[in-house]
């Protein structure tokens, strides 16, 4: 073929000649026929029969991904990709980019007649202008490959393609001391039992940046921090686990000069867990905290409030062994303890208020949770209820959570989140990145919601829920196939029109081959009472999550079964261990450890516990709209009472608008400390009448050294030190000038300066946190 080119401009030259390739591509592959583009990309014209044949799925997606081409800010970006150029997020539909890679566009992104001229090369190479930059080196192996591709003809593959089915890690664990480091292999299995050296073009990432790095070639480089890491490895669609335990090198460990060699009392089985990762890692524990710690933290962490003085004084004269023990017991049979963890599920399962119609439904609910902790329901009944709740509010309070979750889709993802610990919503779009789930997995889940039916009943704003006759099945957005209920791949058997799918997954959830929901729950109350997972976040299980202490956990989860569910039993066992009544005080060996349990980690007492708190140091009270006189914040059935409250909303109590346990905040600010100092609400609290102050003031009896006792024992459930105690009484003596330079009346002093000592207390780090 002649061209004759009119015009001897460069750039109008260079246009004519990408004009040409575009027509010489074009007439190999006409775009509108594209029966005819699969036969020409499988026998192109000039195929060396002896050179192996590139397959798209195996050879090229991998380099696609691994030099970031379908991730989620580049091509694979969600509505419609880069600049038009449309892939799937991380290669997980492979046929999909074919597609678009090859037919789309009118094939322009390859040139099969000069396959150096495509734009795939040009633009990755840096040739031509690419906003993402230079991916590809010239004459790389990477770059070889895709233009054997492209010159074979841009094959999909041979029709007898191994299919992709595992990904192995070697090594799968490691022990790496400080700075060390090890080279990872990555190995592929295929469907033909072939393997094949991955390495290079697999996916490294690890879940703690600050303790271990890896670098693109997967080798991983241990820091400074002793513990244990996870390295994520993700190749085409599946990925493996690498875990590093980084202990302290021996020298150190034997250097120390503030730690005991004691061996920490073992109560339970976790205590062998814990105190055996912490042999490994060379970590000392620190010693078991004093009584008044105890007393104090576990009274918080149970029932949600501070202990009482009269509790603190009958603790601190019980002389026997199993006191501590018998305080956990105690606490459990108190109501506070329901009002405290039905505050905590409450919030989670989206208790909240919109509008006035919502009254009774909240009211309801918060009764119906409440009543089933106090009576210590097994938590498998309490989800089977909730899930499979049928009828009015009235009848049923637990219906009131579809009042709130209407939609399938929210739904499973709220009880995959919150019962499962799976974050299902990636899944509903593509694959997700992080593990095995697929859409398929997502809509499966969606399935077993897809039967709830509703009527308008008298009261406003109240449903009647029931069971809709019908074959469950939920349609997938993508590939429009209507999925069955299946729960995260298990078949949970034919169901029929006339079944209710919800008992299904609730039959499913506490059997046997759960691996999910026993162990989201004690991985969530784990939490509750160390202020950390043993995975983390407490909500997003998974295999590319690994725990800190695998068999610690499955160990309470064990446990938990075995119990028959029972949720007061896992807070004893929690709470009874020596690993729970370590001291917050760390030695030079666990300073620095976050992860092992090493000892306590104090964390800042929720909005509602502060509030709480606050009024029984000072002897006050916070009266809330339509509740009874002296009901406590952590009493409170929704969220509707934050906005007449300030306290509540500058601490962070949360609108109960999500299940994940972030919503609520817990970090510190400047308004929150504000608020401390100088708030009106908390001025009126210290000078409440007939408040502590108001009552010490007027007690004549009493001498200094007892007011300070008393608040001390209220505020921390210790006694003052000598120099606090001097201190305090040194500050009561004062005498006081009003601003006229006349005295202050001795009755009126007193009681303001009682009020100084409140407020100083309640400002401290000591009274805000649980240590």
């Amino acid at each position: 073929m002649r061209v004759d080119i009119p015009c001897r401009e460069p750039s109008v030259i260079r246009l004519c000649l990408g004009v040409f390739m575009v027509f010489a591509s074009q007439s190999v592959l006409p775009a509108a026929e594209p029966d005819a583009v699969q036969v020409a990309a499988e026998s192109p014209p000039a195929l060396n029969q002896s050179t192996p044949l590139v397959s798209f799925t195996n050879d090229i997606a991998p380099i696609l991904t691994k030099t970031g081409c379908n991730t989620g800010v580049c091509h694979a970006k969600a509505g419609g990709g880069q600049n038009g150029f449309q892939l799937s997020l991380l290669g997980f539909e492979p046929l999909e980019d074919y597609e678009h890679l090859v037919r789309e566009g009118r094939t322009r992104r390859i040139s099969l007649a000069a396959p150096d001229q495509s734009l795939l090369l040009l633009k990755a190479t840096g040739q031509t202008p690419h906003r993402g930059g230079i991916r590809i080196a010239m004459d790389s192996p990477e770059h070889e490959l895709l233009r054997r591709w492209i010159a074979q003809g841009a094959p999909l593959g041979p029709d007898s393609d191994p299919v992709l089915q595992a990904i192995e890690i070697q090594p799968s664990s490691g022990v790496l001391d400080l700075h060390a480091k090890e080279q990872l292999r990555a190995i592929a299995h295929y469907s033909d039992s072939s393997t094949r050296d991955v390495t290079k073009h697999a996916l490294y990432e690890t879940n703690d940046r600050a303790m271990i790095g890896v670098n693109e070639s997967g080798v991983v480089n241990a820091f400074d921090l002793p513990g244990k890491a996870a390295v994520m490895v993700r190749y085409q669609g599946q990925v493996a686990v690498y875990t590093a335990s980084i202990p302290l090198p021996k020298d150190e460990s034997q250097a120390a000069t503030n730690v005991t060699t004691d061996a920490p009392p073992i109560n339970n089985f976790i205590d062998e867990f814990v105190f055996a990762n912490l042999r490994t890692l060379r970590i000392p524990p620190s010693p078991v905290c004093d009584d008044a710690t105890f007393i104090r933290r576990v009274t918080l962490d149970i029932a949600g409030r501070l202990p009482s003085e009269a509790e603190t004084q009958a603790f601190f004269a019980d002389e026997s062994d199993d006191r501590r023990d018998r305080v956990i017991d105690d606490l459990l049979r108190t109501p506070d303890y329901a009002d405290y963890f039905a505050n905590k599920w409450t919030s989670l399962l989206k208790n909240r208020r919109d509008d006035k119609s919502d009254i009774t439904s909240n009211f309801a609910f918060h009764a119906w949770l409440r009543d089933n902790l106090l009576a210590n329901t097994s938590y498998d009944q309490i989800v089977r209820e909730l899930l499979a709740a049928t009828g009015t509010v009235i009848g049923n309070p637990a219906v009131a959570w579809y009042k709130r979750v209407i939609e399938p889709k929210d739904q499973i993802e709220d009880v995959a989140q919150l019962f499962l610990g799976v974050r299902m919503q990636c899944a509903q779009c593509h694959h997700h990145p992080f593990e095995r789930w697929s859409q398929d997995d997502y809509y499966g889940l969606a399935a077993f919601f897809s039967q709830v039916g509703r009527k308008p009943t008298a009261i406003a704003g109240e449903d009647l829920i029931f069971h809709k006759r019908g074959v469950a099945g939920a349609k997938n957005i993508k590939t429009g196939q209507t999925i069955t209920p299946r729960a995260l791949g298990d078949d949970v058997g034919e169901i029929t029109a006339d079944e209710d799918p919800r008992l299904k997954l609730a039959d499913w959830m506490k059997s046997s081959e759960n691996a999910f929901f026993a162990k989201s729950l004690v991985n969530r109350y784990w939490k509750h009472f160390f202020d950390r997972g043993l995975i983390e976040p407490e909500d997003d299980i998974r295999d590319t999550n690994p725990p800190t202490n695998p068999e610690l956990l499955a160990a309470l989860e064990q446990h938990f079964v075995s119990s028959g569910f029972d949720l007061k039993e896992l807070v004893r066992v929690i709470t009874q261990s020596t690993a729970y009544q370590l001291s917050s005080e760390p030695n030079e060996l666990n300073l620095v450890d976050r992860q092992n349990f090493s000892r306590f980690y104090p964390k800042r007492l929720q909005a509602e516990v502060m509030l709480d708190a606050i009024d029984m140091v000072a002897k006050s009270r916070t009266d809330f709209a339509n509740l009874p006189t002296g009901t406590r914040a952590v009493a409170l059935p929704d969220n509707s009472y934050n906005k007449s409250s300030p306290f509540l909303r500058v601490f962070g109590r949360p609108e109960g608008t999500s299940v994940c346990e972030c919503e609520r905040v817990q970090s510190a600010s400047l308004a929150q400390s504000l608020h401390l100092i100088n708030a009106s609400d908390i001025k009126g609290k210290l000078a409440f009448k007939d408040g502590r102050a108001d009552q010490l003031a007027k007690g004549e009896s009493l001498s200094d050294e007892d007011l300070v006792r008393e608040l001390y024992l209220a505020a921390f459930s210790r006694t003052p030190s000598a120099d606090e105690l001097s201190l305090a009484q040194a500050y009561l003596s004062e005498s006081r000038m009003k601003p006229d330079g006349s005295p202050v009346p001795a009755d009126q002093a007193k009681r303001e300066s009682l009020q100084d000592l409140i407020w100083a207390l309640i400002n401290t780090k000591e009274f805000l946190f649980n240590h």
